[in-house]
C-alpha cells in the first residue's frame, strides 16, 4: 500500500525545488502576503532569512545521520580531478595513438595519480571492513565531500563493503550532483560552505588528505588550525602521500621562520599506504 503521506512530502520537495530554481532565474513569483511565511520561497531567499538558513542547513543533516546511527567519521579529502584508473588506461592509449605531445603528457599525469584513486579507495575499505561487525555505537564512517576524483574512491570503498557512507556536496556554478557512490539516504547538498565545514567536523573521528588542490588544502588547514589551537578536539590528520606533501609544503620553512612551533609537526602523520593510513588512526584511539 503506497505512503499517500510520503508521496505527498515528495510533491511538496520537488515544489520547492520548481520554485527556487524559477527564482534563480529571475523570475520571482508574484507577491503573496497571505502565504504561510515557511512556505515562502521567496521570503526564505531573502538576505534577511540567511540566519534562518543557516540554521536549516545545520539542522537537515544533523537530523538525518542520528536518524541512521551516524556518529563517528573518517572524512577523506583529495582531488576531484584524480580519475580511477579503469577510467585513465583508455585515455591513456587514445592519446598515445593520437600523436599529440601535449595530450599524452596529460594522460600520462592523470595515469600517475589515478593511483591516489586506488588508495583512497582500499583506505575506505578498511574503515568499512572494520565496522562491519562493530556495535553501532562504534561503527565508523566513511565521510566525504560528495564529488568525484578521491572522494568517489572513497565512497565507493565503503559502498563495496555495503557500508553506508556520507557525502556533503556543495552547490558550485559548475553543477554537479553527488557520485553515484554515495549512500542516497546520506547524500546533502549545502549551500554555505561554512556550513559543510562544521558538519565535516562534528562527528569526525579522523581527517585522511589525499593530494589534491585549493579545495583539499582549504580543508586540510581549517582543521590543522582548530585543532592546533584548542577549538576543537584532537583527532589523527592523516597525510596521504609523503613526495606529495613535503614537495608541496616546506614545512621546515615555518619552523625556520617562527610561523610555527617545531611540535606543530606533530598534529600530522605522512603515509604512503591505506594500512599505515588506517593503523595511524587505530594507534591514536588504541582499537
Amino acid at each position: 500500500m503506497e505512503n499517500t503521506d510520503a508521496l505527498n512530502d515528495r510533491n511538496v520537495a520537488l515544489a520547492w525545488a520548481d520554485l527556487q530554481a524559477h527564482a534563480n532565474n529571475g523570475q520571482p513569483l508574484d507577491t503573496d502576503a497571505y502565504r504561510l511565511a515557511f512556505a515562502d520561497p521567496e521570503f526564505l531567499l531573502r538576505r534577511e532569512t540567511r540566519g534562518i538558513r543557516f540554521q536549516l542547513e545545520m539542522l537537515k543533516p544533523d537530523l538525518a545521520q542520528q536518524a541512521q546511527g551516524i556518529e563517528n567519521t573518517v572524512v577523506v579529502f583529495g582531488s576531484a580531478r584524480f580519475p580511477a584508473p579503469e577510467d585513465a588506461q583508455p585515455a591513456l592509449a587514445a592519446a598515445e595513438a593520437s600523436g599529440d605531445v601535449e595530450a599524452l603528457k596529460i594522460a600520462q599525469r592523470r595515469m600517475r595519480n589515478a593511483r591516489y584513486y586506488d588508495q583512497a579507495r582500499l583506505f575506505a575499505r578498511l574503515v568499512a571492513n572494520y565496522s562491519a561487525n562493530r556495535p553501532a555505537a562504534d561503527r565508523i564512517y566513511i565521510c566525504t565531500g560528495g564529488g568525484p576524483g578521491i572522494m568517489e574512491a572513497a565512497n565507493r570503498g565503503a559502498h563495496e563493503m555495503g557500508a553506508l557512507n556520507v557525502g556533503l556536496s556543495i552547490a558550485l556554478p559548475h553543477e554537479q550532483g553527488g557520485n553515484r557512490y554515495v549512500s542516497p539516504s546520506l547524500n546533502f547538498k549545502f549551500h554555505y560552505f561554512a556550513l559543510r565545514k562544521m558538519h565535516f567536523m562534528m562527528r569526525a573521528k579522523a581527517l585522511v588528505a589525499f593530494p589534491g588542490g585549493f579545495g583539499t588544502l582549504d580543508e586540510l588547514f581549517e582543521v590543522v588550525t582548530l585543532v592546533q589551537t584548542g577549538k576543537t578536539k584532537a583527532v589523527p590528520i592523516i597525510l596521504f602521500g609523503v613526495d606529495y606533501w613535503k614537495k608541496l609544503i616546506n614545512f621546515d620553512v615555518l619552523i625556520e621562520e617562527g610561523a610555527i612551533s617545531a611540535s606543530d609537526m606533530d598534529l600530522f602523520n605522512f603515509v604512503d599506504t591505506p594500512e599505515d593510513a588506517w593503523t595511524a588512526i587505530r594507534a591514536f584511539y588504541k582499537i
